[in-house]
This record gives structure tokens, C-alpha cells and sequence, in this order.
């Protein structure tokens, strides 16, 4: 009966070391994960990049860090994460499937961001309304009209569309 105590003892404090461990690792992690979106976010700012890539940019970094965090704190508590994976590329699936036209928005939006056919400031005509681009968000572009009207345009219609660039029409005059 004593051999039985000690082999519960010491399991019970395997368990609480792993806990521990995973629990420093965690919280050492998520305070390098915000120092890292910072220091991302600073870059930006220092880099000739659009103001408009700041949020998009920091955001991936963060939840692309902290899901492999979380991958890491869930295998040093012994589970396996090749579960967890595969749930969440299921998951992933999924919610692609439910929201595929917030997705062609968000892939529009990448398209805009990195090609660039205008800028924040810029006055556009696209996606059948015109005005002043007030923000390239990652699923929509703000414009503000001469009439003083907000206009919200999904990105996946603004990047299959024709876009004209009011702003640039000098640039390319023969």
C-alpha cells in the first residue's frame, strides 16, 4: 500500500510541474506576442507601407503567434496537438464554406493592400460608386462621396471590378 502512495504522489506532482511549466510558458509567450505586435507595428510605421497595412498586418501576426502558443501550452501538457490541428483546419473549412463572400472580400482586400491600385486620400470611381478613399479596411473600402455620404464597398467587388483613380490620371498621360 505505500508503494501505491508514492506512485500518486509522484504522478500528482508531474502533473502540477507540467501545469506550471505550461502555465509560465503561456504568460512569458503572451507577453513576447504583444511585444512582437508592437515592434511589427512599429516597423510599419518606420517602413514606406500604407497606414492602412498596420492593423491588417499586426492582426495576422498576433493570432497566427498565439494559435501556435496555444498549439505549444496544449503539448506540454501532454495532449496531443495533432488533434487540435486537425480541428481547427475542419474548423477552418467550415467557416470557410459559410462565409464565402466574406472571404472574397477579404482576399480583394489582400489584392488592394499589396497591389495598390490606389491610396488613402485618393479620389476612385469603382464598384458603381465614386468619391474620396477615407480607409482600405481588409473587407471594405470607405470612401466619402462629394455629398457628404459614407460609402462602404466590398472588396472582392472592388477588386474585380474596373477601378479609375481620379488621383493618378497625370501619371500616365502620354
Amino acid at each position: 500500500m505505500d508503494w501505491l502512495d508514492t506512485a500518486i504522489i509522484d504522478s500528482a506532482i508531474d502533473v502540477v510541474k507540467n501545469i506550471a511549466f505550461a502555465l509560465i510558458v503561456f504568460l512569458v509567450g503572451w507577453l513576447m506576442i504583444k511585444w512582437m505586435i508592437k515592434w511589427v507595428e512599429k516597423k510599419i510605421e518606420h517602413s514606406k507601407m500604407d497606414v492602412s497595412l498596420k492593423p491588417f498586418i499586426s492582426g495576422i501576426v498576433g493570432a497566427g503567434l498565439k494559435v501556435l502558443l496555444i498549439l505549444s501550452v496544449i503539448s506540454i501538457l501532454g495532449i496531443p496537438a495533432s488533434s487540435f490541428v486537425a480541428v481547427i483546419a475542419a474548423a477552418g473549412f467550415a467557416i470557410g464554406l459559410a462565409f464565402q463572400g466574406s472571404l472574397a472580400n477579404f482576399a480583394g482586400g489582400v489584392l488592394l493592400l499589396t497591389l495598390r491600385p490606389f491610396r488613402v486620400g485618393d479620389t476612385i470611381e469603382g464598384g458603381g460608386f465614386s468619391g474620396k478613399v477615407r480607409a482600405i479596411q481588409i473587407l471594405y473600402t470607405i470612401l466619402s462621396a462629394e455629398d457628404g455620404k459614407v460609402i462602404y464597398i466590398p472588396n472582392g467587388s472592388l477588386s474585380n471590378a474596373g477601378i479609375v483613380n481620379l488621383s493618378q490620371q497625370d501619371l500616365y498621360k502620354d
